[in-house]
């Protein structure tokens, strides 16, 4: 529960994470548009298929179907394939503003994605644990080439 006496440590999220990808910009990035939209899937492996517009002013959202479900964000920024950022909730039921950037560059072997999350808001402790929904996300975008390497 957050109190009116909350510190402002409490109020905010921050998570970054480098992940590493053996495939090429143009790949890795149409993989990420996958992964947050049709394939993404909740951290206990259940589908929760999105849909992204991917371009600027491009809603991020998941459609339950006629005309219901929840807005998670706008795409703030996109520049193909090396940058992708959304802003908006993404917290449904919490009265929170939130910035989810990825930075894909080349690099020996591969491709680093830089990911950084930042949120500010009345966010409760047990819904904090969105660090391990995104290390999730990112783990089935990794495994995907690495399957297509073994296959």
């Amino acid at each position: 529960m957050i109190t009116a006496a909350a510190r402002i440590e409490d109020m905010t999220l921050d998570i970054t994470e480098e992940i590493h990808v053996r495939a090429s910009l143009d790949a890795t990035f149409a993989a990420l548009l996958e992964q947050l939209g049709p394939n993404n899937e909740t951290g206990e492996g259940r589908p929760m298929p999105m849909k992204i517009e991917p371009w600027p002013g491009g809603r991020w959202y998941r459609d339950l179907g006629e005309n219901n479900g929840h807005f998670w964000g706008n795409v703030q920024a996109i520049k193909r394939p090396t940058l992708l950022e959304i802003c908006g909730p993404l917290f449904m039921s919490y009265p929170a503003v939130s910035n989810v950037q990825y930075r894909l560059s080349e690099v020996q072997g591969g491709v680093l994605i830089k990911f950084h999350h930042t949120a500010l808001g009345l966010i409760p402790d047990e819904d904090r644990r969105v660090k391990e929904g995104w290390a999730h996300m990112h783990a089935r975008l990794k495994a995907r080439f690495e399957t297509q390497r073994r296959g």
